[in-house]
């Protein structure tokens, strides 16, 4: 399903055969490239492009990347993954709460609990945590 687009290339998500971590995808006739988008935080990263040997220009990667992180575009991203897969990629991870963020290789300290679970909430573009061992759980305002 299409997210959006960026001089004419298309970021879509796939609703066949999805994975995580949740992702757009970006065909062009010589390449395409995955940019990874997040529940928990509103960065966007660049995942992979192949062919390696046929990459666009790093402006262009850029933009897709720009485009992507816009407010809309996010949260576009966001419901359509949760809708179709139920899932924002974050249940049996690390969060912790001194820090407010996944660990992903970090040593586990006091503050870190594993999540139990998670859900994305559209409407208010919000992800909610269930956590291990605490009944208190976490909010997280995108």
């Amino acid at each position: 399903m299409r997210v959006c687009s960026y001089k004419g290339f298309s970021l879509v998500i796939l609703l066949r055969d999805e994975h995580c971590p949740p992702h757009v995808h970006v065909d062009a006739s010589t390449w395409s490239a995955r940019f990874k988008f997040s529940f928990w935080h509103n960065g966007v990263e660049l995942w992979d492009v192949i062919p390696h040997a046929r990459r666009p220009p790093v402006a262009v990667l850029e933009g897709l990347r720009q485009t992507l992180r816009q407010s809309a575009h996010l949260r576009r991203a966001r419901g359509i993954w949760w809708n179709k897969l139920q899932t924002v990629c974050l249940d049996r991870q690390l969060w912790d709460w001194q820090n407010n963020e996944v660990v992903v290789v970090k040593q586990i300290a006091s503050s870190t609990r594993m999540i139990d679970s998670a859900c994305y909430e559209p409407l208010e573009n919000k992800t909610r945590l269930t956590l291990m061992g605490t009944m208190e759980g976490v909010e997280i305002e995108l």
